[in-house]
């Protein structure tokens, strides 16, 4: 959560480089034969403070925050007369969809001071923001302010920030029993951002109809020993369902997972009006084709809301630093503190308790090696 802001001031806030370039300057060689050194003299009155043209930094007006999950370090201060509040139902682009207080849906561009101002994230705007937007004709507008989030699902793209989505009480991550496999690595890699995130995880096993379910019971017995809800689900033959419909009764959840497990089939199960576009898994190679192109924010008629996100075929976390790694781990923490060395790294040392629980059966041997995939930022 946000710190408590700051009086609103004018504050020195840093921008993205692209902010303002210089032009590039040309007949360089007219101007020489014109004019000589006379232009030398400009050089003489350059500033020191970094206020001339090139730096990335600008003074506006607004509250300098410490730990603003929007990513951005200032909360603008804007006129919020004529403003209205949102919810961000989609991002397409640079046009967004917004849910307005008045009941319209409005397709907002981003204000541009809003885009310049530096930051890690891909988009400043996502789906499940709470913004503030000024109207304008034909349900069109401005989103002027992001205000600050909980509850963010983001990972790691070309070395930025993408938040998938803002704003959700739970995460659905949906996986398939079949066509395509079960990657129980990239389960635990949505586990560990969960952790992280502070949301709670539901792990939704879909296409049991095509499997035994015995087969499955090792795999679930080790998540629901750690105390997560395990659903076993089929959108065709309908197992599961009512379980979790339950579920997202009244809460803000977000629906993820690889390409092809059936996250949209689900989502039509249990609320048959949304009619939202399914594709089929490829017969060639199991992998799921990208019908659900940007995530979007669904209202439930059971109650609350529901985002639904494209298929992920690979997930790399953010901003986890490898000693981060074991106390996300609920079967593996409560034996770091027992180990030798208190900056043990549970991969080679000696006299380690997590080692040793492993060893014991104590620790499943999988999800040990997920772990050691982790700490060393290998793709698993």
């Amino acid at each position: 959560m946000a710190k408590k802001k700051k009086k609103k001031t004018k504050i020195r806030a840093e921008f993205r480089k692209s902010h303002q370039t210089r032009a590039r300057q040309g007949n360089l060689t007219r101007e020489f034969q014109e004019h000589g050194f006379e232009q030398e003299d400009t050089e003489r009155g350059e500033r020191v403070s970094g206020k001339g043209q090139l730096t990335r930094k600008r003074t506006i007006v607004g509250a300098e925050v410490t730990e603003d999950e929007t990513g951005l370090s200032v909360h603008l201060d804007i006129d919020e007369e004529g403003c209205l509040q949102g919810r961000v139902l989609s991002v397409h682009g640079l046009s967004s969809k917004v849910a307005a207080e008045d009941g319209q849906v409005y397709h907002c561009a981003t204000r541009g001071l809003l885009k310049s101002l530096s930051t890690d994230q891909r988009h400043v705007v996502a789906a499940g923001d709470r913004v503030l937007i000024r109207p304008a004709d034909n349900l069109e507008g401005f989103i002027e302010r992001v205000e600050p989030r909980k509850g963010i699902l983001c990972r790691t793209s070309r070395h930025r920030q993408h938040v998938l989505v803002t704003n959700v009480d739970q995460v659905l991550i949906v996986t398939s029993a079949a066509e395509p496999a079960l990657k129980p690595n990239l389960i635990d890699r949505f586990l560990v951002t969960a952790e992280k995130a502070c949301i709670t995880p539901i792990l939704c096993i879909n296409k049991i109809d095509l499997i035994d379910c015995a087969d499955l019971m090792p795999l679930v017995g080790v998540y629901s020993r750690m105390g997560y809800q395990v659903i076993l689900l089929s959108a065709n033959d309908g197992s599961g369902l009512e379980q979790l419909k339950r579920c997202v009764h009244g809460k803000e959840s977000v629906v993820t997972g690889q390409s092809g497990v059936g996250k949209t089939s689900l989502l039509n199960a249990i609320d048959p009006g949304l009619g939202l576009r399914v594709g089929k898994v490829s017969s060639e190679n199991q992998k799921g084709r990208h019908t659900t192109t940007s995530a979007q924010l669904i209202p439930m008629s059971c109650g609350g809301y529901v985002v639904d996100t494209p298929g992920i075929r690979q997930f790399q976390l953010w901003d986890v630093i490898p000693e981060e790694v074991a106390g996300f781990y609920r079967d593996i923490r409560s034996y770091v503190s027992l180990c030798r060395y208190p900056d043990c790294t549970h991969t080679h040392e000696v006299d380690c308790a997590v080692k040793h629980a492993v060893a014991d059966g104590r620790v499943d041997l999988r999800r040990y090696e997920s772990y050691c995939y982790l700490h060393a930022g290998e793709m698993p």
